[in-house]
């Protein structure tokens, strides 16, 4: 993971320690957005990992989608059926 990608990981894993117990299991998506987060930068880096997160987080309101969304690249199989 590069030195972006972790400092960009911190606040994400200070969620999953300190709030998420709290918020309860309620996500629209799986995996999760703390795991696509963590997922996306280590996979892609800070700044495309970065982005993959906030645009993830974005789509997560009533009115989003919900379902099954890997991060792109993790699952190449459903990257060929929806063409990422």
């Amino acid at each position: 993971m590069t030195l972006l990608a972790r400092l960009f990981s911190l606040p994400v894993r200070a969620y999953r320690l300190i709030l998420s117990p709290w918020v309860g299991h309620g996500c629209r998506f799986q995996p999760t957005c703390s795991a696509y987060a963590l997922e996306a930068l280590e996979r892609h880096g800070g700044i495309k990992g970065g982005y993959l997160t906030v645009h993830r987080i974005c789509r997560c309101h009533p009115w989003g989608g919900h379902g099954y969304d890997p991060v792109p690249g993790s699952d190449p199989e459903h990257d060929a059926k929806t063409g990422h």
